[in-house]
C-alpha cells in the first residue's frame, strides 16, 4: 500500500506540475463543465453537499508545489462561500480512488517484466566482475616482464649523455683559447692604430661559434666588453676625420680658387678657338664639342701645385662605420658638421668687394662634397649634397641682392655679373643645378632692362602718334639701302623692293620705319650687357621677348589705336593697315634678328600675332566709317510703302551709293582681300538695312507693291555687285530676297511644308517672314473692298501658321 500512495503522490504531482489546476483534481466532477475563476482556478456550477474529511485534504494539500499553495485560500474561501464543502469532499474521494486503482493496474502488469530485468543485470555485473580481474591479472604480468628491460634502457642513455658532455667540455675549452687569443691581440692593435685589423678582430670574436661558449661566464665577459672595444676603434676614426674636416675647411677657398682659374683659362683657350673655326662659333664651355676638345686639358683641382687633399681619414671612418653598421651616425653628424661649415662662408652683411672670396669658398665646398659624392657609395646622397647647396644659394642670392639694393654703378653690376658667370660656369662643370643663381643675374639685368626698355617705348609712342600716315619718299639710291636695312622684311619684298628705281615711293610710313630702328638699337644694348651672363641662351632670349612684346603690343599697338580712334581720313586708315601688316611680318624677321646678333640657332618667341587687335580695330574702322556714310544714303531712300503700283526702276539713291562706294573702296591702298572685306561688310550691311525696311518696327505697314520695288533694288544691286567682278557677294542678298519672292509668288503654303522648307527655302526664317506678312496683314485691315479684306484673312491665317514654326 506505501508503493501504491507512492506512486499515487508522484502521479499527482506530475499533473500539478504539468500546469493543471488543483480545483481540476478535487473539485470537477463527472458530467459538469468548467468555468474560468480567479488565478487560473475552474469550479464547478453545480452545487453540492456533503461531510468534509479534512485528513485527506490536508494529505493531498501537502503534494502541491510551493509555488501553487497560494491557490489554497481563494479555493477554500470559495468553497465555504458557496457551501460546496460535501461536494468537495465527494469528488476527491472518488478521484484518489479511481487514482489507486489505475496505480495498482499499473503495478500488477508490468511487476513480472521488472523483476526480469533486474536478474538480467545481476548476471551482467557479475561477468563484468569477473573479466576486471582477468584484465588486472594480465597487467601485473606485463609490468614485471619490461622492467628490466626499462632499466638497461636507463644506463644507455646516462652513458650517452656523459660521453656528449665530455665533448662539449672539449670543444668549451679550445674555443676559450682561441677566444682568449683574439682578445689579447685586439688591445695591442687599437694602441698601434690599426683600427680595421681590431675591427676585423673583434667580428671573428663576434662570429665564435655559441654552442661551446654561449654559457661560459669567460664568454659573457668578453660579450660585455665588445661594445666598449667598439667605441674604442669609433671615438679615434671619428677624431681622425673631425680633424680632417678642419683642413678642408681651411683649404676649401684656395681649391675653389684653382678651379675658377681653370675655368677662365678654359673659357679664354675656346674663346680664342671659336673665333679662328666659324663651325664652332654656336658651340659654348661645357657643350660635347668643347669637352671632347678640352677632356685632355682638364686640371685636377684635388691634387695641383698650389693644393693637395687627402681623403683617406673619411674613406677609413666610412669603412669602419659601415662595418659598426653605425654609418647612418656617421652620415647625419657629417651632414651636420658640413651644415655648419656652410653657415660660416657667408658673413651676415655681404660686402660687394668680399663677393669674389666667397665665392671661391663656395666653390670649394662643393667640389669637395662632389668628390665625395662620386667617390663614396651609400655614404652622401645627392638630396643631401642638393639641401646644402641649395641653402646656400639661396643665402648668397639673398645677399648680392641685398648688396646691390641702392647700387647705381653700372660697372659694379658688370663686376658681380663677372664674378658670378666665373663661378655659374665652375659649378655647372660639377653638375650643379645653377638655375637660382641664372636667375639672379636676370634679375640684375632687369634693373637696367626696365631703364632701356621704358626710353624706346616713350620713343615708339612719340613716332607712332606723331606721324602723318604718308608713304615715305626714297630719293636716293643710298637712302633705299639705308632704309631697307633698317626694317625687317621678307627677303621676297626686300629684293623687290631693292630693284626698284630711285625716287621710289615706300609702302610704309614714317612710324614703322622709326620703330624698327629703335627696336633694333634696344636689342644691340640689351645684348651688350647680357653677353656672357649665362651660357643659357634661352632665358636671356626669354626676357627679351618680353621686353619685346611690351615694346610691340603695349607701346606701338596701344598707340596705334589711340591713332585709330582720332583719325577719319580712310586714306590714313589704310595707311595704317598697311603698317600693321608690315609689323606683322617684321615679327618674324624680329624673332630671327637677336640669333643672327648672337651668332645662335635659337629663335625668340615673340607672343603670337601682338598687331592682330590693332588691325582687327583697323578694319573696323573703315567698315564704321562706311557703314556710317551708308547711313546716310538710306535716310535720302524715301521709299513709299504702300503704292499703288510697282516701279520699274531702281531707287536713285543706290546709283549714288554704289559709285561712292566702288570708288572709295577701290581706292584703298591695302590688300585685295582686305577690300573684298570692305566690300563684304558694305554689302552686308546693305542687305540688313533693306531686310529692316521689311520686318523692322520703323515700317509698320506694306503692300505687295513695296516689296515689288525693293526686289527691283535687290536686281540693280547685284548687277553692280556682278559689274565690279564681286559677284561671290551676291549670296548676302539671298535670304531678303527669297523672302520678297516668296511672299510676291503667294508661295506661304508651300513653306508650310518642312521638305520644301528645307530644300527650297532654308535661308528664310520664320520669325522674319511671320514679321513681313503682319504688315501685309496690317495694309489689308486697312482696306474696305472685299478682295482686301479676304486677302488679309488668308495673310492672318499664314502668320498664324508660320508662328507656329517660330
Amino acid at each position: 500500500m506505501a508503493s501504491t500512495w507512492k506512486l499515487t503522490t508522484d502521479m499527482l504531482q506530475k499533473k500539478v506540475s504539468g500546469n493543471e489546476s488543483y480545483l481540476d483534481l478535487v473539485l470537477e466532477p463527472e458530467g459538469c463543465s468548467p468555468e474560468p475563476c480567479h488565478h487560473g482556478v475552474t469550479l464547478s456550477t453545480r452545487q453540492r453537499t456533503s461531510t468534509i474529511n479534512f485528513s485527506k485534504f490536508i494529505c493531498l494539500t501537502l503534494l502541491l508545489p510551493q509555488e501553487n499553495l497560494e491557490q489554497l485560500g481563494p479555493i477554500i474561501k470559495q468553497i465555504h462561500a458557496s457551501k460546496q464543502q460535501d461536494v468537495y469532499l465527494r469528488n476527491l474521494q472518488a478521484l484518489v480512488e479511481s487514482k489507486d486503482s489505475e496505480i495498482e493496474s499499473i503495478c500488477t502488469e508490468n511487476y513480472q517484466e521488472f523483476i526480469s530485468s533486474v536478474s538480467t543485470l545481476f548476471t551482467v555485473k557479475s561477468y563484468t566482475t569477473s573479466l576486471r580481474e582477468k584484465i588486472a591479472t594480465l597487467d601485473e604480468s606485463v609490468a614485471l616482464l619490461g622492467k628490466g628491460l626499462v632499466e638497461k634502457k636507463r644506463a644507455l642513455l646516462q652513458s650517452k649523455k656523459t660521453a656528449a658532455n665530455l665533448d662539449e667540455a672539449i670543444d668549451t675549452l679550445q674555443a676559450c683559447l682561441k677566444l682568449l687569443d683574439v682578445v689579447d691581440r685586439i688591445g695591442d692593435m687599437i694602441r698601434e692604430g690599426k683600427f680595421w685589423s681590431a675591427l676585423r678582430s673583434l667580428e671573428d670574436i663576434q662570429a665564435t661559434p655559441l654552442n661551446a661558449l654561449s654559457q661560459t661566464p669567460l664568454y659573457q665577459h668578453i660579450l660585455s666588453s665588445l661594445p666598449s672595444l667598439r667605441t674604442q676603434v669609433q671615438d679615434a676614426v671619428t677624431a681622425s676625420m673631425k680633424q680632417w674636416l678642419l683642413e678642408i675647411r681651411n683649404i676649401t677657398g684656395t681649391v675653389g680658387r684653382a678651379a675658377i682659374e681653370a675655368m677662365d683659362a678654359r673659357t679664354r683657350k675656346w674663346r680664342t678657338r671659336r673665333e679662328k673655326d666659324p663651325m664652332l662659333r654656336l658651340s659654348r664651355v661645357g657643350s660635347a664639342v668643347e669637352m671632347v676638345t678640352n677632356e685632355r686639358s682638364d686640371v685636377n683641382v684635388m691634387c695641383c701645385d698650389t693644393v693637395k687633399v687627402d681623403f683617406q681619414p673619411l674613406y677609413q671612418c666610412i669603412h669602419i662605420y659601415a662595418s659598426l653598421e653605425s654609418l647612418d651616425e656617421l652620415r647625419s653628424s657629417y651632414q651636420a658638421d658640413r651644415k655648419a661649415q656652410s653657415d660660416l662662408i657667408l658673413p651676415l652683411t655681404l660686402p660687394i668687394e668680399s663677393l669674389p672670396d666667397v665665392v671661391r669658398e663656395i666653390c670649394g665646398f662643393f667640389i669637395v662634397e662632389s668628390h665625395v659624392l662620386d667617390t663614396t657609395s651609400g655614404f652622401r646622397s645627392e638630396q643631401e649634397v642638393e639641401e646644402l647647396w641649395d641653402a646656400v644659394v639661396a643665402r648668397l642670392t639673398c645677399a648680392v641682392r641685398s648688396a646691390l639694393t641702392g647700387e647705381k654703378d653700372p660697372d659694379t653690376f658688370l663686376r658681380v655679373k663677372e664674378c658670378l658667370t666665373s663661378f655659374v660656369m665652375t659649378l655647372e662643370s660639377y653638375s650643379y643645378s645653377t638655375q637660382p643663381l641664372h636667375t639672379l643675374m636676370l634679375a640684375l639685368f632687369e634693373k637696367f632692362a626696365d631703364l632701356l626698355e621704358s626710353q624706346c617705348g616713350q620713343k615708339l609712342e612719340e613716332v607712332v602718334l606723331q606721324d602723318d600716315y604718308l608713304p615715305m619718299q626714297a630719293s636716293t639710291a643710298s637712302e633705299l639701302e639705308s632704309m631697307l636695312s633698317e626694317v625687317w622684311l621678307s627677303s621676297s619684298d626686300h629684293a623687290a623692293l631693292a630693284k626698284h628705281d630711285t625716287p621710289l615711293q615706300l609702302p610704309w610710313s614714317q612710324s614703322f620705319y622709326l620703330s624698327c630702328r629703335n627696336i633694333r638699337i634696344f636689342i644691340q644694348k640689351f645684348y651688350h650687357f647680357v653677353d656672357g651672363v649665362s651660357q643659357h641662351h634661352g632665358n636671356i632670349d626669354d626676357l627679351l621677348s618680353q621686353y619685346l612684346d611690351k615694346l610691340l603690343s603695349n607701346h606701338i599697338g596701344t598707340s596705334i589705336s589711340k591713332r585709330l580712334a582720332g583719325t577719319s581720313g580712310l586714306s590714313q586708315i589704310a595707311q595704317i593697315v598697311t603698317n600693321l601688316e608690315l609689323f606683322e611680318k617684321a615679327c618674324s624677321q624680329l624673332a630671327r634678328y637677336p640669333t643672327n646678333l648672337r651668332q645662335t640657332t635659337q629663335l625668340i618667341r615673340l607672343a603670337s600675332s601682338p598687331f592682330s587687335e590693332p588691325l582687327v580695330k583697323a578694319r573696323n574702322r573703315i567698315t564704321a566709317l562706311i557703314t556710317s556714310k551708308l547711313d546716310d544714303f538710306f535716310d535720302l531712300s524715301e521709299y513709299a510703302w504702300t503704292p499703288q503700283t510697282r516701279e520699274g526702276t531702281p531707287s536713285m539713291y543706290l546709283y549714288e551709293l554704289m559709285n561712292w562706294l566702288t570708288t572709295v573702296v577701290d581706292s584703298l591702298v591695302v590688300k585685295e582681300s582686305y577690300k573684298d572685306d570692305a566690300y563684304k561688310s558694305a554689302i552686308g550691311y546693305i542687305a540688313e538695312s533693306l531686310m529692316n525696311f521689311m520686318i523692322g518696327p520703323k515700317v509698320s505697314v506694306m503692300n505687295e507693291n513695296a516689296i515689288a520695288n525693293i526686289t527691283t533694288d535687290i536686281t540693280f544691286l547685284e548687277g553692280e555687285i556682278t559689274r565690279i567682278g564681286r559677284g561671290h557677294l551676291n549670296s548676302t542678298f539671298s535670304e531678303l530676297r527669297a523672302m520678297a519672292e516668296l511672299v510676291l509668288q503667294d508661295k506661304v503654303p508651300e513653306y508650310l511644308n518642312p521638305q520644301a522648307r528645307q530644300t527650297l527655302y532654308g535661308d528664310i526664317k520664320p520669325r522674319r517672314l511671320q514679321a513681313l506678312l503682319e504688315k501685309l496683314v496690317k495694309h489689308a485691315a486697312g482696306r474696305r473692298d472685299n478682295i482686301s479684306r479676304e486677302q488679309g484673312e488668308k495673310r492672318r491665317k499664314e502668320v498664324e501658321a508660320v508662328g507656329r514654326l517660330v
